[in-house]
């Protein structure tokens, strides 16, 4: 028998905000190395503390909502999840059930549409730590009351590789509205998948649901799929039954094991929050919101394509990293003043098309190594866009270029062409000087020069490359062929 795939997602995103989710204390996204630092009465619950919500951890949500195209509700509240675990200090959760900030909104990945039912705020919890060989756990309250975004989609998923791309493309947008770093290997951003498959001819929603929970990295989101899928596969077509539970990802083992009966919401015995009042908001101040909102990744790529008349495998590389392409179109405003004023004489698209492959590989490369972003790089726009210009100008070659972005970078000297008269990497197109070079190689290399006129071919790159060890590597080639073609006339 045929069974069909159908695949649900929740994705947690810790919002970085300066204080908690309903304390003052400093969010630092529990990654403090000494634990129980940022912590008091409110965070660890202590008899008598009363919550104060953050307001920028909601605007943050409500503006996620607006940029996947969530309607935002007028009125909407706190609720209790009540569960305990060692590193719920309360003993219940402060969430939403029934009337989250944000429902309904969208999704559109390679045309395809996926849902989203809704998207709302909660607080995180603790860590718990299982020091080794030792008979007790430890609870580092730093992370708890932290503002966590719960985002959950309808089942709208049948492939694996469409979970991953969904939640990179989620990645992404947090990172350009600076809701939130969403590092999965810091935590930051977890992934929860619910998995079922169901015979062909069935209804969609037939099958048993498993959940995977707390998947931190975009590569096991889909080896975890694709292992649920064949473990349930494999399961049914042996006439087992499935059941409904929460699995956990070993990353070890490549595989998913079973960690408890999945909850239902009324386990959980949601019930107003009475400590916190409910919300009301009106369209204006929905409205402000979405003023604030930058331009987001889709339309950026479009514009990369259609303004800088970039391939758009390269526009996506560079709309990827939100800082990229912010100092990008620095570039490009620098650039295009450059040609405006015929300091470049070449078309803006090819000296676009040029800061686009130094960037692509050099500057990426770069930044690889050091594990740093543009922001933290001296190169200023300004410095680069006078690079593109002395490279598309042909004032160098392309081994000097990399010479000088390479020292640009160390950030001793970022002033390009200060760097090409230190180190004397000007490219040599004076044709005096080259044809005194030419005549020297010429006499010196007159076999090659008879095999050249009597067709071959191999003989003239030969002549140029003799060329160019004399001058050093300095030459430029251009000049040096058409200079070689005259003389060999």
């Amino acid at each position: 028998m045929k069974y069909n795939v159908t695949i649900g997602m929740e994705v947690h995103a810790e919002l970085k905000t300066a204080s908690k989710m309903f304390c003052s204390c400093k969010n630092s996204l529990g990654q403090e190395k000494e634990p129980n630092i940022h912590i008091c009465p409110v965070c660890t619950a202590q008899p008598g503390s009363l919550p104060v919500p953050n307001r920028k951890a909601i605007e943050a949500v409500q503006r996620v909502g607006l940029a996947l195209g969530c309607a935002l509700r007028l009125q909407s509240k706190f609720d209790r999840k009540n569960y305990f675990y060692p590193d719920i200090p309360k003993g219940y959760q402060i969430s939403q059930y029934d009337e989250p900030f944000c429902e309904k909104g969208v999704m559109e990945i390679n045309g395809k549409e996926f849902r989203i039912t809704r998207i709302h705020l909660e607080e995180d919890t603790g860590k718990s730590m299982h020091p080794d060989g030792a008979d007790y756990t430890l609870v580092d309250f730093n992370r708890a009351g932290v503002p966590l975004m719960e985002l959950v989609t309808e089942a709208d998923f049948s492939t694996s590789q469409d979970v991953r791309l969904f939640c990179q493309k989620l990645r992404q947008i947090l990172r350009y509205l600076d809701v939130s770093d969403a590092d999965m290997e810091k935590g930051q951003m977890r992934c929860e998948v619910n998995i079922s498959l169901y015979p062909e001819g069935a209804q969609r929603l037939s099958g048993t649901k498993v959940e995977v929970k707390n998947i931190n990295s975009f590569r096991s989101v889909e080896r975890s799929i694709e292992y649920e899928i064949k473990r349930q596969t494999e399961a049914l077509e042996s006439g087992e039954k499935l059941v409904q539970e929460t699995r956990g990802w070993d990353e070890m083992k490549n595989e998913t094991v079973s960690q408890r009966k999945k909850e239902s919401a009324h386990d959980y015995r949601y019930f107003p929050e009475p400590d916190i009042p409910p919300f009301e908001f009106d369209e204006v101040y929905i409205e402000k919101l979405r003023l604030t909102l930058p331009e987001l990744p889709d339309i950026k790529l479009k514009r990369f394509v259609g303004e800088y008349g970039l391939p758009e495998a390269d526009a996506v590389t560079l709309i990827d990293d939100r800082l990229l392409a912010h100092y990008f179109e620095a570039v490009a405003s620098e650039l295009a003043e450059k040609v405006k004023s015929q300091e470049i004489s070449v078309p803006f698209e090819r000296a676009m098309k040029l800061a686009s492959n130094y960037m692509l590989t050099e500057v990426r490369k770069y930044l690889m190594e050091s594990e740093q972003d543009i922001a933290q790089v001296g190169i200023t726009p300004e410095n680069y866009a006078e690079f593109i210009g002395i490279v598309a100008s042909d004032k160098i070659n392309s081994s000097a270029a990399q010479t000088v972005l390479s020292e640009m970078y160390k950030g001793e000297d970022n002033d390009p062409s200060h760097i090409i008269e230190r180190l004397n990497l000007a490219q040599l197109s004076d044709i005096s000087e080259l044809e005194t070079v030419i005549s020297f190689v010429l006499d010196v290399n007159e076999k090659s020069v008879l095999d050249y006129r009597a067709g071959k071919q191999n003989a003239f790159q030969f002549l140029i490359g003799q060329v160019m060890k004399e001058t050093k590597g300095k030459a430029n080639p251009k000049v040096v062929a058409d200079v070689l073609k005259e003389k060999l006339k």
